[in-house]
C-alpha cells in the first residue's frame, strides 16, 4: 500500500472532529512551508541587495 493510499485509509476511519484536526494540520504545515520560503527569498534579496539595485539599473 502506498504512503497517500494508507493516510486516505486511516483519514476515512476517523471521526469527523478528527478529521477536521488532521486537515487543520496540514494548512498549518503548508503555511509554515510558505513563510519559510518568503523568509528565504527576504533573505537572498537582502544579501544580493548591491547586486540587484545594478542590475535594475
Amino acid at each position: 500500500m502506498s504512503l497517500a493510499q494508507d493516510l486516505i485509509k486511516n483519514f476515512n476511519e476517523l471521526p469527523d472532529d478528527k478529521k477536521k484536526e488532521v486537515v487543520d494540520f496540514v494548512e498549518f504545515l503548508k503555511a509554515r512551508s510558505q513563510k519559510n520560503l518568503e523568509k528565504a527569498m527576504d533573505e537572498i534579496i537582502e544579501d544580493n541587495k548591491i547586486a540587484l539595485e545594478e542590475l535594475s539599473k
